[in-house]
């Protein structure tokens, strides 16, 4: 399936872009598979094999939070539309809704001093007293924050925490035994970067934010292997419902496959991104640590691809390029391939 794609794979490992690459393209109920490259150069030389965790990074935000909220809307707790303030009322603005946070649309000012040093309480408060700027529902400007603040809204609405919520309503019903917050065995963990400070990250999330909040962090902190991966994207490429179990409604599905940001040139569904392929939408997401998802649920194909790109050097700006080079030979090749 895809030479063209896989042949720009084998282009990335041999660039160094990263160390090793576990991806899995999808036709409807078959799927292929493949692992080149290592797990780890550091602190010794490791290879890939089945079964491993990737720290998805932001993948959690579209497996996650988007999930958790398009469930609690089907039950009515929850309208798109509705200010954040509803649900969290020490929100300084009545003007953002959920669907700004879920959009990127919201223009909240980001900037937190310390940040990173923060207990979780001070940190969550001070999330949470973010204001938007003049931009607000204009501009698309991609950041952790919103979803972090829908996952708290999850928490106000259930009771639990993001991670409980997750492992009740999609994880365990869905089948997807190994994925998790908290990894119990750090060394089936495929770890990320050589930090200054922390050393090499193992089994322990990279993003600094997620270190903090942990199971309340919407944004990332899931570790999943390619298998549970391939398992939640039948589900949407099946339009909620996989091997009987039913984690969406149809139609909520559907929902995902058109513009909700209303940013001209910048289209965005709830949670997820979009790519025009053809007559349709497509749903696209990515993670800090060399990851993404790509999901047809018209033409039922999908892309995962998991990396830790980041392991050794974070070089970021030459990931993106030939990332996005990857993404356009996949599409078109999805788009020219016929049916099986």
């Amino acid at each position: 399936m895809y030479p063209e794609t896989q042949k720009k794979i084998e282009e990335m490992l041999k660039n160094a872009v990263f160390p090793g690459v576990t991806y899995t393209f999808i036709d409807k109920d078959k799927t292929e598979t493949r692992m080149i490259g290592s797990a780890a150069i550091l602190p010794e030389q490791e290879a890939l094999r089945v079964g491993l965790l990737y720290d998805v990074a932001s993948l959690t935000k579209v497996i996650v939070t988007t999930t958790l909220l398009l469930q609690l809307h089907e039950e009515g707790k929850v309208n798109f539309e509705d200010p954040v303030q509803a649900y969290l009322p020490e929100f300084p603005s009545d003007a953002v809704t959920i669907r700004h946070l879920l959009t990127h649309t919201s223009d909240l000012k980001g900037y937190i001093k310390n940040r990173d040093e923060l207990p979780a309480e001070e940190l969550a408060a001070a999330l949470i007293s973010l204001e938007p700027g003049e931009n607000l529902g204009k501009k698309v400007c991609y950041t952790d924050t919103g979803l972090i603040l829908a996952g708290f809204i999850i928490e106000k609405l259930t009771g639990k925490s993001v991670e409980d919520n997750f492992e009740e309503r999609i994880k365990q019903p869905l089948g997807m035994t190994e994925s998790t917050y908290r990894p119990a065995d750090l060394l089936r963990c495929v770890p990320t970067q050589n930090h200054p400070i922390r050393g090499v990250i193992r089994g322990v999330v990279h993003d600094p934010k997620a270190v903090i909040l942990g199971g309340h962090c919407g944004s990332a902190g899931l570790f999943a292997p390619m298998q549970d991966l391939i398992r939640f994207s039948q589900m949407l490429l099946h339009f909620g419902e996989w091997e009987g179990q039913r984690i969406l409604r149809d139609d909520s599905v559907r929902s995902l496959l058109q513009d909700w940001g209303g940013v001209p040139g910048q289209p965005r569904a709830l949670g997820w991104n979009l790519f025009q392929n053809g007559e349709n939408f497509v749903l696209w997401h990515t993670g800090y640590t060399g990851t993404f998802m790509i999901l047809d649920p018209m033409r039922q194909k999908g892309f995962v691809l998991l990396s830790n790109r980041v392991h050794l050097e974070d070089r970021r700006p030459e990931w993106i390029a030939v990332r996005d080079e990857l993404i356009a030979i996949y599409l078109k090749e999805a788009l020219e391939e016929k049916a099986e």
